[in-house]
């Protein structure tokens, strides 16, 4: 896969996605010969990590960064969504006291979404805001986590209601990395990968329904890969640079999202993870608007065959509290003036926002979820 720059040229802060095989070994030269970098970059890094991903690419990180002349210190977090809390952001700044970071120094997040939220988040706080660089490892954080600035921790009540815009100096992705993601977590990244199809792109809604599987990476032909890794990258940059703090369009990210952390917060992010909850929160959204008659029966069976293909549950268990998801749907950060804002689809490659979809409408698409024949 020859190398890629997706630019996303945000008028305060520009910067770039770079797609490369092999990026990691490569880091310490990529942020030297940046012009933009070079000058703003201390020689400080501290890369924010969990155990499993630092004992892949930790050793080649490092030595990519030291070769090129920064200080490398690292800080190792428990891997897993329930760690994503602000007790955990202490430990980073508890790293960042005892070495001493300055306003010129660097975190960098080397692992999946939950580390770049926390490490993103991490910089946005410390000393009031130092630089952060984004190397996601798994295909979520590669598509959607990495890009776009938003950063958080989780609260008992919801999820990412802790948080900050706050934007990478660069996110390079290296998809060598995924030949190490565990398969459940390659399945649910699938997600958001289709949801750009529904929001944004309809070639690669229609390129993933060609696909003869999409369940593992194996089965995934390299050039699909290429494609679907540029697309959904491609499609995220141009969103958050029109709409960079979701005061309008951006908020059609949150496709499958609204439900998506409502089932997630519910189920104690044990049961099902982030992927996996927006994939039913997707089915769910296209179910509404079947109700509402926004979307045609054909379009909303397309969608929940290619959830399907990629080996996404498709069911809520069946003691899921249906009558307890509206109040949690009022406590979500995309409720505005009261109203619970859903994005729901008009055709494939096009979404709107709704926040006038009554109570009865969800509770019912929720219940039918709860059905293996729905």
């Amino acid at each position: 896969m020859p190398a890629t720059e997706i630019p996303v040229p945000l008028p305060q802060q520009p910067y770039k996605i770079l797609i490369q095989e092999q990026g990691i070994a490569e880091i310490g030269q990529h942020l030297r010969n940046s012009h933009l970098l070079r000058k703003t970059l201390g020689q400080k890094i501290l890369v924010v990590s969990n155990p499993q991903i630092w004992k892949h690419y930790g050793d080649r990180l490092q030595g990519s960064l030291e070769a090129a002349g920064y200080e490398v210190l690292s800080c190792i977090l428990p891997a897993g969504e329930r760690y994503k809390t602000l007790k955990t952001i202490q430990k980073i700044y508890d790293c960042a006291l005892a070495h001493r970071l300055e306003r010129s120094s660097t975190l960098l997040a080397l692992g999946g979404g939950v580390i770049g939220d926390m490490t993103g988040f991490a910089a946005a706080t410390w000393l009031r805001g130092i630089s952060v660089v984004q190397v996601p490892t798994s295909l979520l954080a590669m598509v959607d986590a990495a890009i776009g600035g938003k950063t958080g921790v989780n609260h008992p009540q919801g999820k990412n209601l802790i948080g900050a815009f706050h934007q990478p100096m660069l996110v390079l992705i290296d998809p060598e990395t995924l030949q190490t993601l565990p398969g459940r977590e390659f399945r649910a990244a699938m997600a958001e990968v289709i949801k750009y199809g529904v929001i944004w792109d309809e070639q690669l809604f229609q390129a993933l329904e060609a696909s003869p599987r999409l369940d593992q990476l194996r089965y995934v032909p390299p050039s699909l890969l290429s494609d679907l890794l540029k697309r959904s990258c491609a499609a995220k940059a141009k969103v958050v640079t029109q709409d960079e703090k979701e005061a309008g369009l951006r908020a059609i990210l949150n496709y499958g999202h609204t439900l998506g952390h409502t089932i997630e917060s519910m189920t104690r992010y044990r049961l099902f993870n982030h992927g996996e909850a927006v994939g039913l929160g997707m089915i769910a959204a296209g179910r509404i608007a079947v109700a509402l008659q926004m979307w045609s029966q054909d379009c909303c069976d397309r969608q929940h065959r290619l959830i399907q293909k990629c080996g996404l549950p498709t069911q809520l268990p069946q003691d899921f509290d249906s009558q307890r998801v509206l109040s949690l749907l009022r406590s979500d950060k995309k409720v505005k003036d009261g109203a619970v804002r859903f994005v729901l689809p008009r055709a494939i490659g096009q979404v709107t926002l709704i926040d006038q979809v009554p109570d009865e409408v969800v509770l019912s698409v929720v219940e039918a979820l709860k059905s293996p024949h729905a």
